[in-house]
């Protein structure tokens, strides 16, 4: 869908949120209640990342923090998020409030001027929608409105559920930091911003932009979902996407790709897993049954934790008939039990691409795409291009989600835990082959340029 018509829906949802934008204090220390008890009841290993200890007191000073007698929506999901946040997992979280965001962009909202993405311990400018033009791309923040941009970073972090704080910070980028400025601190109209470049600090004084013709209609997000196929030379490139959406039409892009790329008699692939989201394994395996020469999984084990509360989610949401969810009705309320999804078969060696594979990744290859990053790693199918993903390469997932009561926030829950195929659960991201770093996140694309010039040269 066009993206001007895309948002202009958006906004006009957004100026008809339901009446009730102001919550008592009453219904939502109810809603944080349930979203406690509900972590606890649903969730494979609420304190992998944290301590019980740690949990509850960090629970009974966002309680504690309650003053006011009313809440607006954005005011409770903040406060949802400072919970649930404290798990320190990546699946385990409440989004950013699209709808309240929404709805201030609706009655003629502003935003902070300048995206940045953090390398190296930098906050650096990767867009700049201000009036200044000399403030170049690549600059450093070092501060706005008279805080470090590290004070301000430890102020955001407690709304971004991750496990590390390189994970947050590919967050954050995600998400766009304009947009969790505005959450933190709210509705500004000038920032007062100290900016470092080539040594040089320099002050200046930036007016808020116009949050939708200044801003979202200006700018891409760094998730497009776009799928590609292209030749550059003899060397085959394929662009996923994502691992969600229509199966029957994903299928049919993997399908006709590889017809295309063996017409073209390309003995070089490249499959692009970067800015990607992830998705369902059915999508992935069926992809990498395609440069697999045996059979294959996409874990070493998989485990699941039932509860009433899932089953009743199970019965109301998915066909019971399935496999996995005849399992989770039949094993006991709380129960943490293996599941083996069985192994996938690659294509008939007649279609499979038999050349070789080079599979990128990025800090913003997220949930599937870092398993089957990890997955082709540890099988061997293909070597592993870019930087660190910001995900852990053994991960929990398998999401399911639920609204709260009185608010109708949702909120999203691991019910799985998967180990990758080696069977490492070191708590790291897949780790690169050939390490490129992915400078900006912006249109110059050094890790396929590098890679090029390599492939290049091998040839």
């Amino acid at each position: 869908m066009n993206k001007r018509i895309y948002l202009i829906i958006f906004l006009l949802i957004a100026g008809q949120l339901k009446a009730q934008d102001k919550f008592s204090k009453k219904v939502v220390l109810e809603d944080l209640a349930f979203l406690k008890s509900s972590l606890e009841e649903t969730h494979i290993n609420l304190y992998a990342y944290t301590s019980k200890e740690a949990f509850e007191k960090n629970y009974e000073e966002v309680c504690a923090s309650i003053t006011k007698d009313s809440l607006s929506l954005l005011e409770a999901t903040s406060l949802f998020q400072h919970v649930i946040t404290k798990v320190n997992n990546g699946h385990t979280e409440i989004s950013f409030p699209g709808q309240a965001y929404g709805a201030y962009a609706y009655a003629g909202g502003t935003i902070f001027p300048l995206e940045i993405a953090f390398e190296n311990g930098k906050s650096l400018i990767r867009k700049n929608w201000s009036d200044y033009e000399d403030i170049e791309i690549g600059s450093e923040i070092i501060s706005i409105n008279g805080q470090s941009i590290e004070s301000i970073l430890t102020k955001i972090y407690p709304y971004i559920s991750a496990e590390r704080e390189y994970f947050k910070l590919a967050k954050i980028e995600l998400f766009s930091f304009p947009r969790l400025y505005w959450q933190v601190f709210g509705d500004q109209n000038h920032f007062e911003v100290k900016i470092k470049t080539d040594g040089t600090t320099k002050a200046y004084s930036l007016k808020a932009i116009d949050l939708i013709n200044g801003y979202e209609m200006k700018r891409t997000e760094i998730i497009t979902g776009n799928k590609e196929l292209k030749f550059l030379d003899k060397t085959a490139y394929m662009a996923i996407g994502s691992f969600g959406g229509d199966e029957a039409e994903f299928k049919s892009f993997i399908d006709s790709s590889f017809t295309e790329i063996r017409k073209k008699k390309s003995q070089t692939l490249i499959i692009d897993l970067r800015n990607n989201n992830g998705g369902n394994d059915s999508f992935s395996d069926y992809l990498v049954s395609y440069i697999a020469d045996k059979p294959f999984k996409w874990n070493s084990t998989y485990t699941l934790k039932t509860s009433a509360f899932l089953k009743e989610h199970i019965r109301q949401n998915y066909d019971t008939t399935q496999a996995i969810w005849k399992a989770a009705l039949t094993h006991k309320d709380g129960e943490i039990y293996p599941y083996d999804f069985g192994a996938y078969e690659p294509q008939p060696a007649s279609k499979r691409f038999k050349g070789k594979v080079y599979v990128l990744v990025n800090r913003q290859s997220y949930s599937q795409s870092t398993v089957t990053a990890a997955q082709i790693k540890d099988y061997g199918f293909g070597t592993i291009v870019g930087e660190e993903t910001g995900e852990y390469a053994s991960l929990y997932a398998s999401i399911f989600s639920y609204s709260l009561p009185n608010t109708g926030v949702e909120v999203h829950v691991p019910k799985g835990h998967m180990i990758r195929v080696s069977g490492r659960e070191k708590e790291q991201g897949v780790i690169p082959d050939i390490i490129i770093k992915d400078h900006l996140l912006d249109e110059k694309d050094e890790v396929l340029d590098t890679l090029i010039k390599k492939i290049k040269e091998i040839e």
